[in-house]
Order: structure tokens, then C-alpha cells, then sequence
């Protein structure tokens, strides 16, 4: 493949790479241990890693790449930096004012954890661009979400990030999950994402979370059946272990199937009686992960 037009200009620009370098053609080969097209956002961390990969080579600056991955993939621009990040919708009819920023890096908050809850790695019929572009023609939930809902969640959220205040943050992050669903439900015709699996996820929250009487762990969904749920370290435990018995597993033992940061199994404490099985085998597999770093180079 040659240079994309847009990474070119900005490597010339830079003056930091030797004019014949932007002739040469690049073959590049990748691999994404995350599932494709299956709402975990691989795009976000294919584009971003493309990108980040063909900036480093032309000498481009890390503040410029954000508005280039941005064009493979929106999440993409967001991947880019460590810790929590902000998509700035941006003012400029170009759109090169719409970049992400960081709002606080990886390790400001150590003690959050995410566990993602993989019900389908099977590539998803309705894609999340044409889903969205469906959603922009025909539904009218989408238009008060974006002009009311989504900048009052976003002022709630981050002035929570930045005070550390799970409670606040878990509920922010759940609603409007709730409510992005919601828009492709209104969507004609409706983008259906979650399943059966991912509802009896969402149930087991709000189960865990009345028990507990207060917000200790909060599930989000992209354009996927897939859960990913936030908490804090010290409730990792007691969160894997209800929702090993929640989704009862023939895999669990293998090292695959919880993949991620290590758990001791025989340290998992006993999950409360409430909680019932739904099903066996409706995973196909945890991630046990926290905040990530960004992209680095690992030659």
C-alpha cells in the first residue's frame, strides 16, 4: 500500500522523514487478539495501531494522529492515548478540530478494574457504521440524545472521574449504554445488538448492585451483545465468582477462558444464594483487564 494522502501532507509537513521514504510503498501485517466486528471496538485498536505505526515511521507528532485514525475508525482517535479519553466533537467544518484528548492517564485511578464478558466473538450483521448511519436517517431519539442527553452525561461523568466517585460514574456509564440501545432500537429498522445473554448481564448488576446497596459494578454495551463491566479491584472476586455462577462454564479452570490480569479460582469467595444459574456455557470467554497505556512500540 502507498501512503494515505492525509498521512503524507502531515509527514511533509513535519519535515522530520526523507522525501523518498513517502514514495516507498509499505507492507504492513497485522493482528488484533481481539475478536473482529463483534462490538469490541477491534477497529479502535486496528486503526489506532496503523496509524500510530505509520506516524512513527514519518515522523509525525502524537497530537496530530488523532483527527487521521479518526477517519478509519471514530473509537480509533481514542485509542491513542493512555487512561480515560475524550472524543471532542470539534467546531471546524473539516473536522480536524475533532481529536481526542486525554482526560486523566492510566494510572490515576489504579484501583479500577474492567471485566469484559464475551457472549459472541462471530462477526455482528449490522455493522456499527452502517447501523449508526441507519440511526442518523431515522431515528428522533438519536437527535435528543445528542443535543440533551449526551453533553449533560459527559459534564456528570467526567466531573465524577476526576472526584473518583464509583457511584456516580457507574450509573452515568449504565444509563447511557441504556439509552444508546435504545436509539437503535428506535432505528427503522431496529439495530438489535444485545441478545438474550447480554440482558441476563445487565440483570446480574442491578441484582449485585441492590444487594450490595449502593453501585459496585456497572455493565456498558457497545454495537455488540458483549459486556463490559467496570468496578474496583477490591470487588473482583466477588464479582467473577457470582458471575461464574450467574454463567456456569465447562471451561472454567482452562487458562483461556479468563484471560487477563491472573485469578486464583480457590480464592474466589462463595456467591450469594440469590443469584441462580441462567444458563450453562453462555460465555465464550472473560477478560480480567484494567485501564490501558496506549499504544507502545515493543521493538
Amino acid at each position: 500500500m502507498r501512503p494515505d494522502p492525509v498521512v503524507k501532507k502531515r509527514a511533509k509537513a513535519s519535515n522530520k522523514c526523507k522525501p523518498q521514504l513517502l514514495e516507498w510503498k509499505v507492507h504492513v501485517k497485522t493482528e488484533n487478539n481481539f475478536p473482529t466486528a463483534a462490538g469490541l471496538a477491534s477497529s479502535a485498536s486496528g486503526y489506532a495501531c496503523l496509524v500510530y505505526t505509520l506516524a512513527c515511521l514519518y515522523g509525525i507528532e502524537n497530537e496530530e494522529i488523532s483527527s487521521i485514525a479518526r477517519q478509519g475508525s471514530g473509537s480509533a482517535c481514542r485509542s491513542l492515548h493512555s487512561g480515560f479519553v475524550q472524543w471532542k466533537k470539534g467546531e471546524r467544518p473539516d473536522g480536524t478540530d475533532s481529536v481526542a484528548v486525554q482526560l486523566v492517564p492510566h494510572d490515576f485511578w489504579p484501583e479500577m478494574r474492567i471485566i469484559v464478558l464475551v457472549v459472541n466473538d462471530a462477526r455482528k450483521k449490522t455493522s456499527s457504521t452502517g447501523g449508526m448511519s441507519t440511526s442518523v436517517k431515522t431515528s428522533k431519539l438519536l437527535k435528543y440524545r445528542a443535543e440533551t442527553c449526551v453533553p449533560q452525561h459527559t459534564t456528570d461523568l467526567v466531573e465524577a472521574l476526576n472526584k473518583k466517585d464509583f457511584e456516580t460514574f457507574g450509573k452515568i456509564t449504565m444509563q447511557d449504554s441504556n439509552q444508546f440501545h435504545a436509539v437503535c432500537l428506535d432505528t427503522y429498522p431496529p439495530c438489535v445488538y444485545m441478545n438474550d445473554v447480554s440482558f441476563a448481564v445487565v440483570n446480574m448488576v442491578h441484582q449485585f448492585n441492590v444487594l450490595k446497596k449502593e453501585v459496585r459494578v456497572a455493565y456498558t454495551f457497545d454495537a455488540g451483545p458483549n459486556a463490559c463491566l467496570y468496578l474496583l479491584e477490591k470487588d473482583v472476586p466477588e464479582v467473577l465468582s457470582v458471575v461464574n455462577k450467574v454463567f456456569p462454564n465447562d471451561k472454567l479452570g482452562d487458562p483461556e477462558y479468563i484471560k487477563g490480569i491472573a485469578v486464583d479460582l480457590a480464592e474466589l469467595p462463595v456467591a450469594d444464594e440469590a443469584f441462580t444459574a441462567s444458563g450453562n456455557n453462555l460465555l465464550k470467554y472473560i477478560i480480567n483487564t484494567k485501564v490501558g497505556e496506549g499504544p507502545k512500540r515493543i521493538d
